[in-house]
């Protein structure tokens, strides 16, 4: 089943609703939804940009503070969704703010791969956090960027180490690596390839060991799946997975990565972990790769590097980071002097305001209430993740088939009652993802949480009546 698909047939109506009003200290909805009055910007998008763009709740966004989002019309959300994971930080810290501000009033807002301070600063501070033997870093624009630039890098070292066989990315099933081409086949999403006439021969898939679809979570399944595939360990360049998997935030077992992390030094191949979601405190841990106790070879990070302007990264060894020559790879954005102050005003703030700690802390809290939600509601299949991103895959009854009209209700249903989320995600479409800023309080916490279980039972009392009614 490809899930995209899915979310493709599907998009949020933009006439406006009559829903219940809220007014607590976090939420407040007080007018239909959307908002009437932004109902022409919205149609003002529907005409004039691409249909893709049109799959998220019909919220226009208006200001954004904290853990809160605000439509023009002053009705007020507590945001699950942190820009899709970019608001580590928040929305609109106030150092961010006044770090894009500062560098804006220098009149030096782009240079190109010219040398900026800007750009040395956070370089700096990003590597000097990163484990040791990792920390040279290569700034870039996307997160879809810095994989191109990971993949490139893993071929021109299989290439050095062993030839030109050994030119093998290997990735996993259900992956989301990006949407530009080499990220798009590394991903694991079949739906996304489909108008790609030619598939690079050189990517290959494995399932990823989550313990729910794939239950088979052993070492030994990883290499039986690459022998089934003829592929050995001297034709494989590396190996590039999410540290957590973006459509379920599914986590692979601990034991299975270090066997990986001696596989992949064993055979001179090299392990690639994308953080694009997973990096700066999201996971309850600085890095997420430290869940597992392993350093991979090669680091993609993104969206929250910067809680707010588009900036990317690879990071590596030494060796490899050097391999091309001076010139040999660049962006036209690379280092941009605006987006690197923010960055490193967000880094700073995550490390400051403890917020790696709060997301460890609040995690707890998220989980424990999901996975007792889970106990007691037999269509929640799974509860994946760690600290503030969590995956709650939604099933139809009797088994593990993905319900992604249920998933997609219940954000529907959530939005209207003043949580935000963005669209289902994962396979089928039908995991909820939530994944609040940071620093986002306990008592914002337990009524979001609230808020969410009460949509739940709502949503799957009103998808059985209607089977129970169609069934008559």
């Amino acid at each position: 089943m490809s899930y995209n698909k899915i979310l493709m047939a599907k998009e949020f109506s933009i006439t406006p609703a009559n829903v219940p009003h809220v007014e607590t200290k976090h939420r407040r909805i007080a007018t239909a939804l959307p908002a009437p009055e932004t109902v022409p910007v919205l149609e003002s998008l529907h005409r004039t940009e691409l249909r893709a763009m049109q799959g998220q709740p019909p919220l226009l966004w208006d200001r954004a503070e904290g853990f809160q989002i605000y439509d023009p019309a002053g009705n007020r959300w507590i945001d699950w969704s942190s820009g899709v994971l970019i608001t580590n930080a928040g929305h609109s810290h106030p150092d961010v703010v006044q770090a894009i501000l500062n560098q804006t009033q220098k009149r030096m807002i782009a240079s190109y791969m010219f040398p900026n301070a800007a750009r040395a600063a956070f370089a700096e501070r990003f590597s000097s956090l990163l484990p040791e033997g990792h920390r040279k870093v290569f700034l870039l624009s996307t997160g879809s960027e810095a994989v191109e630039c990971a993949i490139k890098l893993c071929r021109t070292h299989g290439i050095k180490a062993g030839g030109r066989g050994k030119n093998v990315m290997v990735s996993y099933e259900k992956a989301f690596h990006g949407r530009t081409l080499g990220a798009q086949q590394a991903g694991g999403i079949p739906g996304l390839k489909e108008w790609i006439v030619n598939l690079d021969p050189g990517f290959a898939q494995v399932p990823f060991p989550d313990g729910f679809r794939t239950t088979d979570t052993s070492f030994d399944f990883f290499l039986k799946s690459l022998d089934e595939q003829g592929i050995g360990a001297p034709n494989v360049a590396g190996v590039i997975l999410e540290t957590y998997q973006g459509g379920s935030a599914a986590f692979a077992p601990k034991e299975y990565m270090r066997s990986l992390r001696e596989w992949c030094t064993a055979h001179r191949i090299l392990l690639v972990c994308d953080e694009v979601q997973a990096g700066f405190g999201r996971t309850g841990t600085m890095w997420g790769f430290e869940h597992y106790g392993i350093v991979p070879d090669l680091t993609t990070w993104g969206k929250g590097i910067s809680s707010s302007l588009p900036l990317a990264a690879v990071a590596g060894r030494e060796d490899v980071m050097d391999l091309h020559p001076p010139g040999s790879m660049s962006s036209t954005h690379s280092g941009n002097p605006v987006c690197c102050a923010a960055a490193l005003a967000s880094l700073e703030v995550i490390l400051r305001e403890n917020l790696v700690e709060n997301s460890r802390r609040m995690g707890n809290l998220l989980h424990e209430r999901l996975n007792r939600m889970a106990s007691q509601h037999p269509r929640i299949g799974c509860v994946a993740g760690k600290g503030l991103v969590a995956g709650v895959s939604c099933v139809k009854p009797g088994g593990k088939e993905p319900d992604g009209d249920l998933a997609w209700d219940i954000v529907e249903r959530c939005y209207h009652k003043g949580v935000l989320m963005f669209c289902p995600v994962g396979f089928g479409g039908g995991t909820v993802k939530i994944c609040p800023p940071l620093m986002i309080t306990e008592e914002a916490l337990e009524e979001s949480l609230e808020v969410f279980e009460e949509a739940f039972t709502e949503v799957v009392a009103e998808h059985e009546a209607r089977q129970e009614t169609a069934a008559r």
